[in-house]
């Protein structure tokens, strides 16, 4: 069970909900700060103060005053007008982390929502339908707004959810689950839908993949390692603590141990994508920690406008997303040049010159071109990720009549991100199969941690004799690297 109470939301506990369904509850203190949040603003209500968002317009028409009898009007149009996205669905795990995020942040206490309205949003996220939310529309400045327009008008019963990947209208999904359409109030519509959460839950998602990713590296890079008969001195905890970078210690940390018990290296010194395999792929593992410090700050803290506190209510900037939508393109330029290093073990084990095995990996070259394509392919996702890896953040184009005129572009940096860690996954695939095929070729020793791997690896794609297509090889092994067996059994044992 996890539970929020707008403070201490972590990436492990978001991503057990997410990816294992772990169930979401509220704080008994979280609770009480929602309730007194919102006596605060009916106070202010009833002295008849303005308020930007509460009884006045949005972005560039701040400045119109609403009457107080059509205050709940202006939230729900809100909600309406900015259900504005475009392009396919998000996948079920965006949406579920987006609505922890947000849930979460409101908790904090400056949002003066309803506790019924956060209740009903833990509620939604148990159910196994999700709201529908195209991807595209956000720009990461206002908050995130088009997309979590399209989760509020479920709440409302006016939008759509997804079940078993159609579309079906919201107020028949509540009426299924026994649940009535919430009806939103002074404040609530723009608390819901002026933040970060968007981009904050598919950071928190994707981050919790490209770890994964990182372990699986070192498997594939010590996997390759043996084939190519590396040198281990250059992972000595002397060398390598000389520059104590704390990624860069942690992965020769591993390497050692993924690489205990077996021969000495035939070269005294190793091409760079062997040698500097702490140096760069601890760099990513730095980048990962560093991004998560800021996710975890991001998602416990409040990001809508303006913000209530005791006798203040001030617009201010918390909705801006530009600390996530940095950390989502330095994410995305740290792990496009993980798959290049991996790309360039994989061109190293299938160059007869550079691996003094045979030719593209059989011993049939020539009749036979064994894994020559499977490079071919990896050196094309690792070009599809340099394309991606331009960073968003550093685009802006003013919107709303010039009011919000610097915007984060945020969504889109994240959006980037999940295709180079899906690519990413599979060049990983790609080396893994390739190096495997090496060792065989090379009747290579492995000690006790690859090879409880690599017998893994070998139950699922055999050793490859005559040609045969190398698409359903990296199919089956990026499903075993998917498999609870593969995970509890290899995977979780490389710590970083």
């Amino acid at each position: 069970m996890i539970e929020l109470d707008g403070n201490s939301l972590n990436l492990d506990q978001i991503s057990h909900a997410v990816f294992e369904g772990g169930s979401v509850h509220l704080s008994e203190v979280s609770i009480n700060n929602l309730q007194r949040s919102r006596n605060q603003l009916e106070k202010k209500l009833s002295e008849g103060r303005t308020m930007y968002g509460i009884n006045t317009g949005f972005g560039s028409l701040y400045n119109v005053r609403i009457p107080e009898d059509r205050v709940s009007d202006l939230q729900k149009n809100l909600l309406r007008s900015h259900a504005s996205g475009v392009g396919p669905a998000m996948p079920p795990e965006y949406i579920r982390a987006m609505m922890i995020v947000r849930a979460n942040t409101l908790l904090k206490g400056f949002s003066a929502v309803r506790r019924e309205m956060v209740e009903l949003l833990v509620k939604l996220i148990g159910s196994p339908e999700v709201p529908y939310v195209p991807e595209i529309g956000s720009l990461g400045a206002s908050g995130d707004l088009a997309p979590l327009s399209h989760v509020a008008l479920c709440l409302m019963g006016e939008g759509e959810f997804i079940r078993d990947g159609k579309r079906i209208p919201a107020a028949s999904v509540l009426d299924d689950l026994g649940i009535s359409p919430f009806d939103f109030s002074s404040k609530e519509g723009v608390a819901f839908i002026n933040g970060t959460a968007g981009i904050t839950g598919i950071l928190a998602v994707e981050l919790a993949r490209a770890y994964d990713l990182v372990k699986l590296s070192l498997l594939s890079s010590a996997l390759s390692f043996s084939a190519l008969s590396g040198n281990a001195g250059a992972f000595t905890e002397w060398v390598v603590g000389s520059r104590p970078h704390r990624g860069q210690i942690r992965v020769a940390e591993q390497m050692r141990r993924l690489l205990s018990g077996s021969p000495e290296g035939k070269r005294i010194q190793d091409p760079y994508s062997l040698r500097c395999i702490p140096q760069v792929h601890g760099a990513v593992l730095d980048t990962l920690d560093y991004a998560r410090s800021v996710l975890e700050t991001e998602m416990n803290s409040a990001t809508d406008n303006p913000l209530v506190n005791n006798d203040e209510v001030i617009s201010a900037g918390n909705f801006h997303g530009e600390p996530v939508a940095f950390v989502c393109d330095f994410l995305a330029i740290a792990l496009t040049d993980l798959g290049n290093i991996c790309e360039r073990r994989v061109a190293m084990l299938v160059d007869a010159n550079m691996s003094g095995l045979p030719p593209f990996l059989t011993e049939d070259s020539g009749t036979s071109s064994g894994y020559m394509i499977p490079q071919y392919v990896a050196a094309a996702l690792c070009n599809y990720n340099k394309t991606l890896a331009h960073p968003a953040s550093v685009d802006t184009i003013p919107t709303s009549a010039n009011q919000e005129d610097h915007v984060s572009m945020g969504m889109n940096a994240a959006l980037k991100l999940s295709r180079i860690i899906a690519n990413l996954r599979q060049i990983i695939a790609i080396e893994i199969l390739v190096a495997s095929q090496g060792i065989d070729l090379a009747g290579a020793n492995l000690g006790e941690e690859l090879s409880s791997a690599f017998f893994m690896i070998r139950g699922v794609v055999k050793t490859l004799r005559e040609d045969r297509p190398p698409y359903l090889d990296i199919e089956r092994i990026s499903v075993l690297l998917d498999s609870r067996d593969f995970r509890d059994g290899v995977l979780r044992r490389i710590t970083i």
